[in-house]
């Protein structure tokens, strides 16, 4: 697994380094050697947020953390990439032995409730709506004017549908498409 590491605001150290390195290494197990790790870590109002995004397979795997101490950030984040690894692997396996086992009447109600929780994605609700060409700050001055936490739009420069959304720090993110 590649990992690629950067400090936002802050100077990411030879410790921190190879500190990410060995806790990340631990989960290098599970990917393909082409699988990328973007790690950034930053400095924001004496909190240090730490963001670990995994590409591998067309899938990617995010975790975000913040506190007083980056190690402790790195720790909590591989926790969280552990127990998504674990929900990916289970589902991926569900998906691929589904029916393999017969099931006892009293175990069968427990699997069928299971089975629900990882594979039933309900929707309620569609909307649909003309999207017209508008610059980011544009889009994000209608998304704030909606009341909403994200807004779909076509990006007037590069004439693609991106999305802009506010984040939990309160800044605001843009997400392109790349093919």
């Amino acid at each position: 697994m590649k990992i690629n590491i950067s400090g936002r605001n802050f100077e990411v150290t030879e410790a921190l380094k190879e500190r990410i390195e060995k806790k990340l290494g631990k989960l290098s197990k599970f990917f393909k050697p082409d699988a990328d790790a973007q790690v950034r870590m930053s400095v924001q109002r004496n909190r240090h947020i730490l963001e670990v995004t995994i590409y591998f397979n067309g899938a990617v795997l995010r975790a975000e953390e913040s506190g007083d101490d980056m190690y402790a950030c790195i720790d909590k984040v591989v926790d969280i990439l552990e127990r998504q690894l674990g929900k990916y692997k289970t589902r991926l396996a569900k998906s691929l032995h589904k029916n393999a086992f017969k099931f006892e009447n009293a175990l069968k109600d427990e699997a069928d409730k299971l089975q629900e929780e990882v594979t039933d994605f309900k929707i309620v609700k569609t909307k649909k709506f003309a999207i017209k060409p508008m610059a980011v700050e544009e889009a994000i001055l209608q998304m704030n004017l909606l009341g909403h936490s994200f807004f779909v739009f076509s990006n007037a420069q590069t004439n693609e549908v991106n999305v802009v959304y506010k984040r939990k720090d309160g800044d605001y993110g843009l997400i392109e498409p790349e093919f």
